[in-house]
């Protein structure tokens, strides 16, 4: 029987990890950007949840998934703009999703299946802080990172 290692088509940490920073800054470039067109998706929704100054804090919020989510899709900076957007979904998980184990028909599978993106989300940031963004970023051409040995 072969060992992983040895089978055909393995892929490399630098293709890897662009998945996975594909997938993350392009949700969060995209949630950014419709917290400025989609008022239910921005200033209304942060009126709901109950953030003081909900238009100033959706916009901000949005800035901030729209720069960091680019930079994060490119791979420049990988792993400092991973951070707030480490910052907005963990604040997400508290205002919108733990409130739900509290909401009458809802409870705890409702909230798991509902956070499931966020979930997702968390570890892939906790993963780009860990690792960087690989020898297919920005990051590797701008300052010559040598890919890892496998």
């Amino acid at each position: 029987m072969q060992s992983l290692r040895s089978l055909p088509g393995r892929s490399s940490n630098g293709r890897s990890i662009a998945f996975i920073r594909i997938a993350v800054g392009l949700i969060f470039f995209t949630q950014g950007i419709l917290k400025y067109i989609d008022p239910q998706l921005g200033v209304l929704r942060f009126t709901r949840i109950g953030f003081p100054m909900p238009a100033f804090t959706a916009r901000f919020v949005g800035a901030f998934e729209m720069i960091c989510g680019f930079l994060v899709l490119v791979g420049l900076v990988t792993r400092l703009a991973s951070i707030p957007l480490l910052l907005v979904i963990l604040t997400a998980i508290a205002t919108t999703k733990i409130p739900e184990l509290f909401h009458l028909n809802q409870g705890f599978w409702f909230m798991v299946s509902d956070a499931r993106t966020d979930f997702a989300m968390t570890l892939s940031l906790l993963f780009l802080i860990s690792v960087g963004g690989g020898s297919w970023s920005l990051d590797a051409l701008i300052w010559k990172e040598d890919p890892p040995p496998n």
